[in-house]
């Protein structure tokens, strides 16, 4: 199922920001798929991610939705999750993991 951007959805959104080296854009983009696609989907409390890589070669972006914070906090202390958040941490230069609530959805329907 697709993710669902509602505002006042009852989820904690979390923006992470990463700036990456070109040449390892991709090795990140790989990197937080496989961390998704074997720990964070078995994690209590989590909805969704998406991962962006811009065009640029500069930045990659994890969108995810977790059911509350405390199900994000607890991931983030989870021994399981902790290498795959090192591993990416190491192949970017920086990131910046933030949440969010969603404020206002503006869609096209025609489109």
């Amino acid at each position: 199922m697709p993710s669902t951007i509602e505002q006042n959805a009852p989820l904690a959104t979390l923006i992470n920001v990463f700036t990456v080296r070109p040449e390892r854009q991709r090795e990140l983009v790989d990197l937080l798929n496989r961390a998704t696609e074997e720990v964070m989907i078995t994690l209590p409390g989590f909805v969704s991610a998406n991962i962006h890589a811009s065009t640029d070669g500069t930045k990659v972006v994890n969108y995810a939705q977790w059911s509350d914070a405390d199900a994000f906090q607890a991931m983030l202390a989870n021994p399981v999750a902790q290498p795959h958040m090192q591993a990416a941490a190491e192949v970017a230069e920086s990131y910046e993991p933030h949440l969010y609530a969603v404020d206002a959805v503006h869609v096209v329907d025609d489109i």
